[in-house]
């Protein structure tokens, strides 16, 4: 028999293990001392390098849909904390720098969350929402990914209007599961986000024009079976494009996928290995 690890025994060791995992974020933060992102205007910053909504509310399997409309309370708070943010050259984002630890006596409620590979909720769940997006937006500019966790390897829902290649999501957890971006140009961007009832919203803008486009797609996908269990495939890719000329430059393999399904599977659309 396995044996378990310390924050397995018990709510509280897990607790105890979280809590320590937040304090030695901080520690390496005070030796780091990365420059981080804080200054916010109302103004936006004239030139809009990307912009994506991304539905509030979906029917994930059979997760209550009420913590869709908790998400939707937490989501809206979170942004407040973002938006208008500036990141200047030599500046780093930080999602939960900006955020903050999303508690109870902040307004943040009960929200989808996901624990050993599962389905869960928690005080402020939801919020990777916030951090794909984000991540979205980057992925089309100039910045450099310097912190980026996946949801490890698995598909846990079937799509439900899916509009950006699987893949392309972000795990996040207070705060030692960050996302971080770097901007190591000599243009300054900002974040600028909202929600409008129904769907988060969200721009990247800049105070130049970047040299290049992005253009992100996902190839050679296919599910399959391996010794019982089928697996989601695939890879993303992100183009570079001369903005000028409009000549592809480079394509970047940034992801391959090959995650565990979590959900019945349609047997037809699954190949057998």
């Amino acid at each position: 028999m396995k044996r378990k690890q310390f924050c397995e025994i018990s709510p509280f060791t897990y607790r105890l293990s979280t809590e320590k995992e937040i304090l030695k974020r901080h520690v390496q933060d005070l030796l780091r001392r990365p420059h981080f992102a804080k200054e916010r205007t109302k103004e936006s910053l004239p030139v809009v390098v990307y912009r994506h909504n991304s539905l509030i509310r979906r029917r994930l399997g059979n997760v209550n849909m009420q913590l869709q409309e908790n998400k939707a309370t937490n989501l809206a708070l979170a942004v407040t904390h973002i938006d208008g943010l500036l990141i200047r050259p030599g500046e780093t984002f930080s999602v939960w720098r900006q955020v903050g630890r999303a508690t109870k006596r902040k307004g943040y409620k009960e929200g989808l969350t996901i624990a050993k590979g599962q389905p869960s909720q928690g005080i402020g769940g939801g919020l990777c929402q916030l951090s794909n997006l984000i991540h979205w937006l980057v992925l089309h500019s100039e910045l450099t990914i310097t912190e980026h966790h996946h949801h490890d390897g698995l598909d846990l829902f079937p799509d439900f209007g899916r509009q950006v290649p699987f893949g392309t999501g972000t795990s996040i957890s207070y705060n030692y599961i960050d996302y971080r971006v770097k901007n190591e140009t000599a243009n300054t961007y900002q974040l600028r986000l909202w929600v409008d009832g129904e769907y988060l919203c969200g721009e990247m803008r800049a105070q130049e024009q970047q040299p290049h486009t992005f253009h992100i797609h996902a190839e050679n996908e296919y599910f399959s079976r391996e010794g019982g269990v089928v697996y989601r495939n695939g890879e993303v890719y992100r183009d570079i494009i001369d903005r000028v000329s409009g000549q592809h430059l480079d394509s970047q393999l940034i992801r391959t996928n090959h995650a565990r399904v979590m959900y019945d599977c349609p047997e037809e659309v699954v190949r057998s290995s």
